[in-house]
């Protein structure tokens, strides 16, 4: 074959030009007239139309396999974005990480993935052709991208709620979006006293005004090896050796561990369209007073519990000085734990899942209880390691130490 090919390559036409009659390359290479385009079908890609039938295509799944979804994920750095980059990749997605800071920033996630499926892409969020670029080849949009704390750079509504409805306008304009899923918050709302939640909640009827078939997933407060709740707990105990406990510890909380949060979105991609245009209230299958909370997580790191009650005026008193210096300071203040003026807002109402909501259960997901494995990660804290003690009631014998 190769030697034919070197003769009609050397053969003279009119003219003195070598050319390759495309009835020859047919003949030697059987190349096919649409050259496995989409009227093969072993190429043909298995995506519905929008709102009717299944997104992602069957088949034997894992990792080397192709799904047909191919996911642009803003905000995949964060906490809940690496066990949802972590799904999509295990089901056989390729998944689009942007990132604006440093490019050490992705580079855990690409562990996730076989090798090209995990995409860091650089991008500026506040410039419209560079979020085009990184979504310019995905049929799906995962919009993480929130803050619980203002910055001197980036204000609530700037990050919660502008960039959410410029990512939905974008979608729109793209054509090939099949799916936008915005994850959101629970207690979401215009009259609740938080000003992230009123953002959220502006960002949602903005993002439905544009695209009223996206999916919106509220999370409760997310439990995991990187949480924003427990983890300045143990570290605050472990400091000062004990608790402040803002108000009287009575406000309702429903967490929910985030691998589950993972899940439901995951989930939503899988069905066959039923999801969009619907919110979901992701909680935990327990309420728990934040009391409770606290006492779960002295009982996992073995230290006596020892709380000091902040009523609600002074903690936002104690709150408020970062809130006031933060644009008129010429260097960028630290980052809130717990003294965060709103959060401190939030914890003045409850925050459960709506007796009429969509929850895990109408997408076929049984959360975790947070008791055991979801909070095991806090055994780090413990101070004599992670075999110190069996339970908090239980005293240490005086002879433990040599």
């Amino acid at each position: 074959m190769q030697a034919v090919s070197r003769r009609l390559a050397h053969r003279p036409f009119a003219g003195g030009a070598q050319i390759y009659p495309s009835s020859y390359l047919k003949l030697l290479y059987e190349v096919p007239d649409h050259y496995h385009g989409i009227d093969d079908r072993r190429y043909s890609s298995s995506l519905a139309t929008k709102g009717m039938g299944h997104l992602a295509r069957k088949g034997t799944g894992g990792r080397s396999s192709v799904s047909g979804i191919i996911a642009t994920v803003f905000g995949a750095t964060g906490f809940l974005g690496r066990y949802l980059v972590q799904q999509l990749a295990k089901m056989g997605s390729q998944v689009l990480v942007p990132f604006r800071g440093s490019e050490d920033d992705p580079r855990h996630l690409k562990l996730m993935g076989d090798l090209g499926q995990i995409v860091p892409m650089k991008f500026n969020p506040r410039d419209e052709d560079s979020i085009k670029a990184v979504m310019a080849k995905a049929n799906v949009v995962i919009n993480l991208i929130g803050r619980d704390y203002e910055t001197r750079n980036f204000s609530f509504e700037e990050v919660n709620h502008h960039m959410s409805e410029k990512l939905a306008m974008l979608a729109k304009e793209h054509g090939g979006i099949m799916r936008f899923i915005q994850v959101s918050c629970l207690g979401a709302a215009a009259t609740s006293p938080s000003r992230m939640r009123r953002t959220k909640a502006a960002a949602e009827e903005a993002i439905l005004k544009v695209l009223p078939e996206a999916t919106i997933m509220r999370p409760a407060t997310m439990i995991g090896t990187e949480d924003k709740i427990l983890n300045p707990w143990a570290q605050f105990v472990k400091k000062y050796s004990f608790l402040p406990l803002i108000g009287d510890g009575t406000t309702k909380i429903q967490p929910v561990y985030v691998v589950d949060v993972a899940g439901a979105v995951v989930q939503a991609l899988k069905d066959d369209g039923s999801s969009m245009g619907k919110t979901y209230e992701l909680g935990g299958p327990e309420v728990f007073t934040i009391h409770e909370l606290a006492e779960l997580m002295f009982d996992m790191i073995r230290e006596w519990p020892r709380y000091v009650k902040v009523p609600f005026p002074i903690a936002k008193v104690m709150a408020s000085p970062r809130e006031v210096l933060l644009n008129k300071l010429p260097f960028p203040l630290p980052t809130p734990q717990i003294f965060n003026l709103d959060q401190i807002n939030a914890l003045t109402t409850d925050t459960l899942v709506s007796g009429n909501a969509l929850t895990f259960q109408d997408l076929g997901i049984a959360p975790h209880k947070l008791k055991g494995y979801p909070v095991e990660y806090l055994i780090q804290y413990r101070k004599g390691g992670p075999q110190f003690g069996s339970t908090v009631s239980e005293k240490v014998p005086t002879d433990f130490y040599p």
